[in-house]
């Protein structure tokens, strides 16, 4: 894992315990981003104009066996919330008062604050349902969450690993629920790509959006939006152009945009190939091995309830962490400036939590920086 540090950019100085939240480029994935860039600007009419179609074909192409999911099912996207904000504007005509989305008090801010902006134009509801803490089996999860459905319920809205507490969520059985009782489901899956595995065909979701540019390592800007057939013909756009047409594909009405920078698209194969040439399988394993480590020494620290078992069912390489009552902006600059880590620290739910991420670069001095760190800061 050491060696693994020397292949990224990051600053050495910094004990980088933060990778969910933009992630972090390879030396080689982001010199091949750069090469894109540069061949894009020697000859832009060509590159836009002529090789557009192509290029964007075979990078689908290359995502769709990585994920286990038909090409013409895939939009690449700069982000997984701008991909859900395409399907979220295009149900603002399908939704009607009354109806309900229902989806947990765990989800990603942005998203949110999204679904309630369509509920403000619909009349629809947005149901952010508790899901009690700690979790203990994804059946009772499953149980928990199911109480919210109602006969007005038309979408479930879940992330597949949330932001806020780093928990896998079981959305393959709740997709394969909702499916039977006529629900569409709509899974952020901005932590996933490269984290977990992720066969979108087996998971059975309607709609998937995850980023490329953090778990994967791919450059800021990639992500995909997958959308099962039987929905294309309701996608709309967040920008018309040229490609706008009644009877044109799920692809051909989405993917063009006018001028824009698709080098982070291009260079996902590269992030795959890099991930692969260096057993990333056994990276992650190593990954999650530390942020049990973590889980277990800073816990002991502070002797908070945990949010879940200690489980690779429930956290990955990510995990959050309760800490006693403190200034979480305080905290965070303080762990920066005198300890030289950088981790978010946050609100969440009436707990003050700790979010530390693990990544190839990661190594176990970091646990011991982090420990140390919250040791002294809460010990005073």
């Amino acid at each position: 894992m050491a060696a693994l540090r020397d292949q990224f950019l990051l600053n050495p100085d910094v004990v980088f315990l933060n990778h969910g939240s933009f992630g972090a480029c390879p030396k080689p994935v982001f010199e091949k981003y750069q090469a894109w860039q540069l061949e894009l600007e020697r000859q832009p009419v060509e590159f836009l104009g002529r090789r557009f179609d192509g290029l964007m074909a075979e990078t689908r192409q290359h995502l769709g066996a990585y994920l286990n999911a038909p090409p013409d099912d895939l939009l690449y996207v700069m982000n997984a919330t701008l991909g859900l904000n395409i399907v979220a504007r295009s149900l603002q005509l399908t939704l009607q008062p009354g109806d309900e989305i229902l989806t947990t008090d765990h989800e990603y801010g942005a998203l949110n604050r999204t679904w309630e902006f369509i509920s403000k134009y619909t009349g629809a509801t947005y149901i952010n349902h508790h899901i009690p803490m700690p979790v203990t089996t994804a059946d009772a999860f499953i149980d928990a969450f199911w109480q919210g459905v109602t006969p007005r319920t038309k979408i479930i809205f879940l992330s597949h690993i949330t932001s806020p507490t780093a928990l896998i969520f079981p959305v393959k059985e709740i997709c394969r629920r909702a499916r039977e009782h006529g629900i569409m489901t709509i899974i952020d899956g901005a932590h996933v790509p490269g984290q977990i595995p992720l066969d979108l065909t087996d998971l059975g979701a309607d709609v998937y959006s995850g980023n490329l540019h953090k778990w994967l390592c791919a450059p800021k800007g990639a992500a995909f939006l997958h959308v099962r057939p039987e929905h294309h013909h309701w996608i709309e756009p967040l920008v018309i152009s040229h490609g706008w047409l009644d009877d044109g594909t799920f692809i051909s009405r989405n993917e063009w945009q006018g001028t824009r920078d698709i080098a982070a698209f291009l260079a996902v194969p590269d992030a795959i190939a890099f991930q692969q040439a260096h057993h990333w399988d056994g990276v992650r394993v190593v990954c999650h091995q530390m942020a049990s480590d973590a889980y277990q020494r800073i816990l002991a620290v502070t002797e908070q309830e945990p949010l879940s078992p200690d489980s690779p069912e429930w956290f990955a390489q990510m995990v959050a962490l309760p800490l006693p009552p403190c200034d979480v902006a305080a905290l965070k600059i303080r762990l920066y400036d005198e300890f030289h880590l950088e981790a978010p620290v946050f609100e969440h739910n009436g707990r003050h939590i700790i979010r530390v991420a693990f990544q190839g670069y990661n190594t176990a001095h970091d646990i011991d920086v982090l420990e140390h760190a919250i040791r002294t800061i809460f010990s005073e």
